[in-house]
This record gives C-alpha cells, sequence and structure tokens, in this order.
C-alpha cells in the first residue's frame, strides 16, 4: 500500500485527489494539508511513502517546502501546479530541487479524470523512486562535463533521440551540458505536461552548449539543437530529401502518454535507419522499449541507462530485456558515447568511405 500525502491549498483539490486517488486498491490517502506548516507535522506524524505538492501556497512557498523537506525528511515529490507561467517557472525549479515529476491541477489542460489516472500511475512510479539518487545529482553529486567541450567537426546527417520520464529532467540536464556545441541534431520526448516542456526547453537550453527549444512543426534537426517534443502533442521524425524534419501532431495516447517515447523512436527508426542514435533514460513504465528495438533493428546505435544511476528503472530495464539496447551505461558516460559514435560516422562518411547520407 502507497501511503500518500496531499498538499494544496484549495480545498477543492484536496477533496478530488482524497475522493479520486482513494478509489485506487494501492493507494491510500493517509491526509491532506493545506499549507507546508501543517503538512510538515503530517509527514513526521504519518511518514507518507509519497507526497503531493502545490507550488503556490500561503504562509510558504512550495519550492521553499521542498527544499527544506529535501534537507531534513526526503521523500518522492510530485508537484502539482496549473499552468500559469510563474507556476510553471517553479515546477521546474521544483524539479532541479528534487522533486521527481510534475502535474497540472484540474481545470487545465487535463479533465479531472485524466488527470486523476495519470497522477495514480505517477504515485505508482515515484513510490519507487531513488530520492537520495536523484537528490545527489543536484547537491554536488552531478556528473560533471570536460572542462573543455570539444567540438566534432562534420556531421552526417546524423539524429540523436533520447526518451525519459520519471526523473528525466535532471538525467537530460547531466547529458545535454556535456554535449559539444555541434552535437548531432536531437529530438526529445519527456512526459510532462503542456506548457511545461516549454519552460523545460528554456532551463534546458540555459545550461547546454547546444540550442534547445520546444519543437514546432516543421522545424528542422541540425547539429547542434535539441528540440522538445511538446507536451499533449507527439513528435514524429520526417524527411524530406537530404533533411530530416519534425512533425509535431495529435493522436491518441500511446502507453498512456502524449508524447510517446515510442512513437517518436518509431518514427526515427523508419526515416533516419543507421543514421541515428537512440537513448533511453529513466522513467516508470515501458514507453520507448519498442520503439529503442525497431530503432535496433534499423541498424541505429542505442544506448539505455544503467539501474544504478536511474531514478526509476523502468523503461531501460523493459529496453535491455527486450535485446533493444546495444550498450547499458551510466548516466555521468552517456553523453560520452553520444560524441564517440557521432565522431565514428563522421570518419565513416569521410572520401573514401561509404557515405551515411541517406
Amino acid at each position: 500500500m502507497i501511503r500518500v500525502l496531499v498538499v494544496d491549498d484549495s480545498a477543492v483539490v484536496r477533496q478530488i485527489f482524497q475522493t479520486e486517488l482513494g478509489k485506487d486498491p494501492d493507494i491510500e490517502v493517509v491526509g491532506t494539508a493545506p499549507d507546508p506548516y501543517v503538512a510538515r507535522d503530517m509527514v513526521v506524524e504519518r511518514k507518507p511513502d509519497v507526497l503531493t505538492l502545490d507550488v503556490e501556497m500561503p504562509r510558504m512557498d512550495g519550492l521553499t517546502f521542498l527544499r527544506k523537506l529535501m534537507h531534513y525528511y526526503p521523500l518522492p515529490v510530485i508537484v502539482v501546479s496549473s499552468l500559469t507561467p510563474a507556476s510553471g517557472e517553479l515546477a521546474m525549479e521544483a524539479l532541479a530541487s528534487g522533486a521527481v515529476d510534475v502535474m497540472c491541477k484540474p481545470g487545465g489542460a487535463y479533465t479531472v479524470g485524466d488527470m486523476t489516472g495519470d497522477l495514480i500511475e505517477k504515485i505508482k512510479g515515484a513510490a519507487h523512486a531513488d530520492v537520495t539518487r536523484h537528490r545527489a545529482l543536484h547537491a554536488g553529486g552531478a556528473p560533471t562535463p570536460p572542462p573543455e567541450v570539444k567540438p566534432l567537426g562534420r556531421t552526417t546527417n546524423q539524429v540523436l533521440a533520447i526518451g525519459a520520464s520519471t526523473g528525466g529532467t535532471v538525467a537530460l540536464e547531466v547529458i545535454l551540458k556535456a554535449l559539444p556545441p555541434d552535437a548531432p541534431g536531437a529530438v526529445i520526448t519527456q512526459h510532462m505536461p503542456e506548457t511545461f516542456t516549454n519552460f523545460l526547453a528554456k532551463r534546458l537550453d540555459q545550461t547546454s552548449h547546444v540550442r534547445v527549444q520546444e519543437a514546432r512543426d516543421g522545424d528542422s534537426i541540425v547539429p547542434g539543437t535539441a528540440l522538445v517534443a511538446p507536451g499533449n502533442r507527439h513528435l514524429v521524425v520526417r524527411r524530406s530529401g537530404a533533411r530530416y524534419l519534425v512533425q509535431v501532431k495529435d493522436g491518441p495516447r500511446v502507453n498512456r502518454h502524449r508524447p510517446s517515447v515510442d512513437v517518436m523512436f518509431q518514427s526515427v527508426a523508419q526515416t533516419a535507419g543507421k543514421n541515428s542514435i537512440g537513448v533511453i533514460l529513466t522513467g516508470m513504465g515501458g514507453d520507448g522499449a519498442q520503439g529503442l528495438l525497431a530503432m535496433h533493428r534499423a541498424g541505429a546505435a542505442t544506448i539505455a541507462q544503467d539501474e544504478a544511476s536511474s531514478v526509476v528503472w523502468g523503461m531501460p530495464k523493459v529496453a535491455i530485456d527486450l535485446g533493444a539496447a546495444g550498450k547499458v551505461l551510466p548516466l555521468k558516460s552517456i553523453a560520452g558515447e553520444i560524441v564517440r559514435l557521432a565522431s565514428a560516422a563522421e570518419t565513416a562518411s569521410r572520401p573514401g568511405q561509404p557515405e551515411l547520407r541517406p
């Protein structure tokens, strides 16, 4: 049984969560708190396994409370916030401060039914999250890039595809800031609600040598740029002549997700094949495993994050069990392997070698 504490200043939201979460036989709502001061005492008394947390609250904001909680009583936290720009920025700060996931409040892009269904899934994933490992990445234990990030020179129509879920915002930051400014053009699917993906892209852009932005329909995939799938939209890779571009589209959820990592990986397998690199990172469930297998079978280089460095070893494990991962690596080694693979492809495409252009 997963014990959950709900922290939100809205009595309506607290009631909805208590009622809907309580319908799941694996979840027990052990209490609700209107502000961090009440929540502090309830955490100590009721010892929840997972905490849901609003970020904009009276008396103490959720971000300040989260930082105190991570220091004195670390436990998995899911941020549940509205879609305002201010709350979006705070949600990104919360993820950087130790929260394992982020969701939208009812009344935003989700209906109440959809939202609570997704929240139940995220709570179950968060219950298995390694909070100590997640904290270490932002408390001085994060792998640091080399002092000098050397350029690759010329890349030849390569596509780097990265998929992640729970714990992925931290993992993405570690990888992207260790890549050189002319790294292969990247597409990224991180399970996250709409609007928040734009804040994620902006945050990653500030910490990376490559340019990171939320993907728009028709954007070209070029070296030195990473395109993040918008929340609530699928991202697929298409080809026009020798140019790779993205299509941002609606469609049914796949593996309960939109955007789905599987949708992105499958499109990369079909359009880029051996001219691509696929990376599956920390996250609950199995989204992306079948797509990574398709990439592997199409001749792409494929990498899965190892168990020891994953906050939740779900998606990578399923991919590994399927035989989809060419290599299983700790988070700190993935960027270096991407650079090595890109350099090898560059060497192979020089005069006198087989050309990798489509």
